[in-house]
């Protein structure tokens, strides 16, 4: 895509959906960072499932380490490798405590020092909770940047890299928001619904998949 359509293809986007947001469920910066961290190799919705008892619970990262590990197992138990996550969660969450005042911090760098907390998920953070112009590449996001054009890439830091450099104004803060969604819901992995898209024209992805139905009704 050239710049024109990169603009044009995150302009309808925004018309679109104005205010994009998260589908995660969170009260404030520290619980958006444990619902992020949760929600590696797991869906939003069995995130949110997982952590409404949760935060009602805990809203600070010492109430975490009070709660204890025991504990947060019990409540995301669901989740996909909730062993390793309920660790990460209260030793990040001590940290927290110990060195940041039970503050997130705002610096990447300083949040990928953090047990359970990658280069993704700092984004998101960064991003969601404080308005950093970040880009959180997931596999949604790296599966459109690679399939229409805008951001192609053979590694995750590879397509961030070209969002950053080709992601226009006022477009910045919120274009992961729009990418994940439309990655999500249609620019899907198996069976992209083309012919709902909205920027199908700006995109190089061929063949476009039909209409359901729209085969046999011509037949």
């Amino acid at each position: 895509m050239n710049k024109g359509q990169i603009f044009d293809f995150f302009s309808r986007l925004a018309e679109a959906n104005p205010a994009p947001v998260t589908e995660l469920e969170y009260g404030n910066a520290y619980q958006l960072l444990v619902a992020v961290t949760l929600s590696a190799q797991a869906t939003d919705v069995g995130v949110n499932k997982a952590t409404r008892a949760l935060f009602r619970e805990v809203e600070t990262p010492q109430q975490m380490v009070d709660l204890g590990e025991d504990a947060l197992k019990q409540h995301i138990k669901t989740i996909g490798l909730f062993n390793t996550k309920a660790k990460n969660v209260i030793a990040l969450s001590a940290i927290l405590v110990r060195d940041f005042g039970g503050e997130v911090p705002q610096d990447r760098d300083t949040l990928t020092t953090l047990p359970g907390v990658g280069r993704k998920t700092a984004n998101v953070v960064l991003n969601t909770a404080f308005g950093k112009e970040t880009f959180a590449v997931d596999t949604h996001i790296f599966r459109v940047g690679n399939r229409t054009g805008l951001a192609p890439g053979k590694t995750v830091l590879a397509v961030e890299d070209k969002l950053e450099k080709r992601v226009p104004q006022p477009f910045r803060r919120d274009a992961h928001h729009w990418l994940i969604l439309h990655g999500r819901y249609v620019c899907k992995a198996r069976k992209p619904e083309c012919w709902r898209c909205i920027v199908s024209d700006l995109c190089r992805f061929k063949p476009k998949t039909p209409e359901p139905g729209s085969v046999a009704k011509a037949a």
